[in-house]
């Protein structure tokens, strides 16, 4: 017997798999969770076309749009786990206030259930 060792087995690690996130955060969902980067209105538009200065709150109002940077496994239906209908790059229209905000750093997330996902862009 030449030099074995003991647990050496190396099995490759894939670190590119379909839920994880495209913007290098940490969040994983769990279940049949997805993580959204909404898409929020331009900030600096104060005016509206007849000239009419707008307040800000009017511009801090919740999207409902964003790209899925990430999902869950999937939910479970009789013992069985059912994959999610979205996947990571889909741009999804969500209910308004149907989510959980999560603040990485200076970006805003929101994490929701596949069930307050209203419908997919193509």
């Amino acid at each position: 017997m030449k030099n074995k060792k003991k647990g050496s087995a190396s099995k490759p690690v894939s670190k590119n798999s379909q839920s994880t996130p495209k913007n290098n955060s940490k969040i994983q969902p769990l279940g049949d969770r997805v993580l959204i980067k909404p898409f929020f209105a331009e900030e600096d538009k104060n005016k509206n076309n007849f000239g009419i200065i707008m307040p800000d709150t009017v511009n801090k109002e919740q999207p409902e749009q964003g790209e899925v940077l990430a999902v869950g496994e999937g939910r479970y239906e009789d013992g069985k786990i059912v994959p999610l209908k979205v996947k990571v790059g889909d741009t999804v229209i969500f209910s308004k206030y149907g989510f959980d905000e999560v603040k990485t750093g200076d970006q805003s997330l929101y994490i929701l259930k596949e069930d307050s996902i209203l419908a997919i862009v193509k």
